[in-house]
């Protein structure tokens, strides 16, 4: 009786066992299939705009590229960025095909009717572009002036506002490299777009004899912030990420590394 109880014992012991490990292993299983099945998001921009985005050899680089690697690992998201162009961007994330944009996108009340943006994590404020030679100091003396901006972007707003929104000394391109070869090429009197592009491309090609002028009581500083479909769940995600990397001293760190100088961050917080 006691040799039948033991083998019986043992039987009901092997059988809690098995069903502890395969109840275990299937747990686990659960566990890994559920990370490893975390969205990779698809994030759009455009990338003909450096210092923010650019092509190097087929390699994209810049500020946003360098952000947007920062922001994954404080999200804990991976992602695929891909280069699109301007309006692209808008449309893929209109239709949702996109869950995401960083381009150097600037926060606009037109905007957030139909996009939501994160909190911003860039400053900007649009200045003008034109030949070391040239008498233009400020907004003002854009008036009569063949003005060149990108269109779709708030540089062109801003001119609208000094010239006239259908004024046809405004002339338009799909990016604002076109628009300072329009310049290059004595057909424009002057480019307007933001200051980091502005002033990076000064610096670059200190052959082409090129100066910039800044214009703050015309032209309303703005802010950069990553763009999402209405209704995106990512958001608060991101803004988060957005404040870790600022407080753990990432974010410095890459704005010293593509603008030489550090970051405002007490005016950039303000608005978070």
């Amino acid at each position: 009786m006691m040799k039948k109880l033991s083998v019986l014992s043992l039987l009901l012991a092997l059988v809690m066992i098995f069903t502890a490990c395969s109840s275990g292993a299937g747990s686990s299983s659960s566990s890994a299939k559920k990370t490893s099945t975390k969205k990779v998001l698809r994030v759009v921009n455009d990338a003909s705009y450096p210092p923010f985005e650019t092509l190097n050899k087929g390699k994209m680089e810049g500020f946003d590229v360098d952000i947007m690697k920062a922001l994954g690992e404080a999200s804990g998201y991976k992602y695929k960025l891909v280069n699109v162009g301007w309006d692209p961007v808008f449309a893929e994330l209109k239709s949702k095909t996109a869950d995401m944009s960083i381009s150097a996108i600037s926060i606009t009340s037109d905007r957030e009717k139909t996009y939501d943006f994160s909190n911003p994590y860039f400053r900007s404020i649009n200045e003008i572009m034109v030949p070391k030679n040239s008498k233009i100091k400020t907004a003002a003396d854009l008036k009569g002036k063949t003005v060149a901006v990108q269109q779709g972007t708030t540089g062109q707003f801003a001119v609208e506002k000094v010239l006239g929104k259908n004024n046809p000394k405004i002339k338009k391109f799909k990016t604002v490299n076109l628009a300072i070869m329009e310049l290059l090429n004595h057909g424009a009197d002057a480019v307007v777009a933001d200051n980091g592009v502005m002033d990076y491309y000064v610096k670059n090609n200190p052959g082409k004899n090129l100066k910039t002028v800044g214009d703050e009581k015309t032209f309303d500083g703005e802010f950069y912030g990553m763009m999402f479909p209405k209704g995106s769940k990512l958001k608060p995600v991101f803004d988060k990420a957005i404040k870790k990397i600022i407080d753990d001293g990432t974010y410095t760190k890459i704005y010293q590394k593509w603008f030489d100088k550090k970051p405002d961050l007490e005016k950039l917080q303000a608005q978070n």
